[in-house]
């Protein structure tokens, strides 16, 4: 996999290795094998610590229904009773797809951008919003997920420390299954290459416009955008 291969790949693993996790919690499970289950009210369990907001809210701030916010829920909390994921569970299914490679770095790097509060756990809320926008989003709503995943730092801005942070992460989880072999100076390349592209103005940093503007002008990147809508 070569450079562009990487940039496309930078961008599109997010979603790719999001539906891996949905797998492992069990959650894409086909619709018809929730329904009967439970009344439509059924978000809440007497043993959870965290209890998600009601179906109503929950269904104004995202794109699915009210059944496919249960069968959601049904799987989220099948794998965490407590109604939180910590980080070191999110490491611990991302490791699991990658045996031979280095999930940390990049499970931590993903793990911040879906804990929206900051508070060292994914909520449900958390979950399903990110979720939303992931699948269902609109073009522009799923660069600013994709932005803010890059913006380390959440300062607005992407750096090219921040873009070989990610990048490395990414090598380092994937990099020996690539042919041919990853070169140690091509996640420097990569973000090199990246800034050329992106930072139009020369000023050392890429923008939230500067990075929709550009990704809505490559056509692999906006094929990517649209994999795997409605897989649920």
């Amino acid at each position: 996999m070569g450079i562009q291969g990487m940039e496309l790949f930078a961008i599109g693993v997010v979603i790719i290795l999001f539906m891996a996790v949905l797998k492992q919690f069990g959650i894409l499970e086909p619709m018809s094998s929730f329904e009967g289950k439970g009344p439509d009210s059924d978000l809440e369990l007497s043993t959870v610590r965290h209890q998600p907001e009601g179906l109503d809210q929950l269904q104004a701030q995202t794109k699915f229904t009210r059944k496919e916010l249960q069968s959601l829920y049904r799987g989220f909390k099948n794998e965490c009773p407590s109604g939180l994921v910590d980080e070191e569970t999110f490491k611990t299914i991302y490791s699991q797809f990658f045996p031979q490679g280095d999930a940390t770095t990049y499970a931590h790097f993903l793990f911040n951008a879906f804990d929206i509060d900051r508070n060292g756990s994914i909520r449900f809320e958390d979950f399903v919003i990110g979720l939303s926008v992931l699948l269902r989003g609109s073009v522009t709503e799923k660069l600013n997920w994709a932005f803010n995943l890059y913006d380390i730092n959440k300062d607005g801005y992407i750096t090219k420390e921040e873009m070989l942070a990610i990048m490395k992460s990414i090598y380092d989880m994937m990099g020996r299954y690539t042919y041919p072999c990853v070169r140690d100076e091509a996640p420097s390349e990569h973000v090199d290459k990246f800034f050329q592209k992106m930072d139009k103005n020369r000023d050392g940093v890429v923008t939230i416009e500067e990075f929709i503007e550009t990704c809505q002008k490559d056509e692999n990147i906006m094929n990517s955008m649209q994999l795997f809508e409605n897989v649920i």
